[in-house]
């Protein structure tokens, strides 16, 4: 069974909806900027990658939603309009909302206000904001999805492991459409604070624009952002029986585990390696069908290297046009797989590829055809595009596309 993609959805550092964020990846317009709150002033790392459009919500909404679960509403109505609204039965609605985190803001906000103010002036609504599965319920609720509400949460991965138990929903025949996607909104200062303990962020203070720089020689860490995708998958059936437009497919998904360490990847690549492969053959595709890799690209020195060897190893000689978006999006942690699944949808659907911001020097020891100065132009026919992303703990996704 082919799943067909017939809605994108995203609110990222870069724009607030899909046309927007994607001229500016495009354009090469980065959205990491300085962080004008004043606790960020006593950081080590004071930038990143804010939402270009706070979410337009309604004040009653807004104060019932964690940030994480705001984001993941905006991206998931754009989505579904984008989609055409379809009617659907209940009973064959699904909704898979990954997150890396959940509603940590709301989580240490509530526990100022309980230190400051006491247990009796904690909100009632507290628990459903701050739950990690809160983002994939509430959109569950506005869609009336009762096939299915999940919540896969596998660090960075989760975006793009919410895509893969979206498809097999459909493939077992659980549901006939599904709003699969990620959501995150991390930026608070113990979270800053943590990640910068870990030595994983740029602390290139002066020069926040620069500081997301994949595959560059210079490059000294990532840049958090926040953000949320999302995208209606559907069977193909389902999607032509309604005159649906169908901009690419679903044609594959490899979940492995590198087994390694907790937060640094596998040196070797094999487990991502082993995702690629396994995305590939589960869509029946082979090394040389694929023309572009929406790499996972954080800007980390280990991160990127790893992943290059895990390309090379599973690809062979094939050379496609490999990008890293979170060179302007920053690093959506649990949002970034299906944020960017929307822009590797968009890169098939449009045949241009968005260049890597930042991109001064290529590390030497990167073997890979990375797009950068200019968007590069994908051949006409059917081909295949890949979104790798993986998270901390180990985790491994690859999913596979095949243009419309």
């Amino acid at each position: 069974m082919r799943i067909a993609i017939t809605g994108l959805g995203v609110t990222t550092p870069v724009g607030g909806d899909v046309a927007t964020s994607w001229a500016a990846l495009l354009a090469g317009r980065s959205g990491i900027r300085a962080l004008p709150r004043e606790w960020a002033q006593d950081l080590p790392v004071r930038f990143a990658g804010t939402l270009a459009e706070e979410p337009p919500l309604d004040r009653v909404e807004a104060r019932r939603l964690d940030r994480s679960q705001q984001s993941a509403m905006v991206a998931s109505r754009e989505a579904w309009a984008d989609a055409g609204s379809p009617e659907v039965d209940p009973l064959r609605m699904g909704t898979v909302i990954g997150t890396g985190i959940g509603g940590v803001i709301t989580l240490l906000d509530a526990y100022d206000v309980l230190k400051e103010r006491g247990p009796s002036r904690i909100s009632p609504l507290t628990v459903p904001m701050l739950m990690p599965n809160g983002p994939a319920a509430v959109v569950g609720l506005a869609h009336n999805a009762a096939a299915g509400v999940h919540a896969p949460v596998s660090a960075c991965a989760s975006g793009a492991e919410a895509v893969a138990v979206a498809a097999r929903m459909i493939t077992d025949g659980r549901a006939d459409v599904v709003i699969a996607g990620g959501t995150e909104a991390p930026i608070h200062p113990l979270t800053m604070a943590g990640f910068a303990a870990m030595r994983a962020l740029s602390t290139r203070n002066d020069d926040p624009s620069a500081a997301s720089r994949p595959y560059d020689i210079d490059r000294d860490g990532f840049v958090m952002g926040e953000g949320a995708g999302a995208l209606i998958l559907e069977s193909e059936e389902h999607a032509r029986a309604r005159g649906a437009r169908i901009y690419a497919y679903l044609i594959g998904a490899g979940l492995t585990a590198d087994a390694h360490h907790i937060a640094q990847p596998d040196p070797e690549g094999r487990g991502a390696a082993r995702a690629i492969l396994a995305a590939l053959a589960d869509g029946e595709a082979s090394a040389e069908d694929v023309v572009h890799v929406n790499a996972h690209a954080t800007s980390t020195p280990q991160g990127d290297s790893a992943e290059a060897v895990a390309i090379r190893l599973a690809l062979g000689s094939a050379q496609p046009a490999v990008t890293g978006t979170k060179s302007m999006t920053g690093h959506m942690l649990g949002a970034a797989g299906a944020a960017e699944s929307v822009f590797t949808v968009l890169a098939l659907h449009h045949r241009r590829v968005p260049p890597t911001a930042n991109l001064d020097h290529q590390d030497p020891s990167i073997d890979l055809d990375v797009v950068h100065g200019e968007p590069r132009q994908l051949p006409d026919g059917e081909c295949v595009a890949l979104n790798n992303s993986f998270g901390f703990g180990g985790h491994d996704v690859a999913l596979a596309f095949r243009s419309a």
